[in-house]
């Protein structure tokens, strides 16, 4: 005995909505990130660089080929405070 093949529809549509999710998913990590792959497995280097890059170029992705800094960089310190107990 055959499958009907009504069965078979109720499948392509959740097969369907798995592709159109992550197709949506692919897109929206693409758009985060200007165009490019997404990162994986950052560590404290490459979180720091992000910073940097998001205050000269005022995007986490964007990086410049100025070979100074803009107006207004020396200010921007990086370098967060932390309290000392004694």
């Amino acid at each position: 005995m055959g499958v009907p093949f009504e069965a078979l529809i109720p499948y392509g549509i959740i097969v369907g909505m798995f592709g159109v999710t992550g197709v949506g998913l692919t897109v929206a990590k693409y758009i985060a990130n200007d165009g490019k792959k997404a990162r994986w497995n950052k560590d404290l280097w490459d979180r720091q660089m992000m910073e940097r890059d998001l205050r000269i170029t005022g995007s986490l992705r964007g990086q410049s080929t100025n070979p100074e800094a803009p107006k207004g960089f020396e200010l921007s310190n990086p370098w967060k405070l932390e309290k000392r107990i004694y």
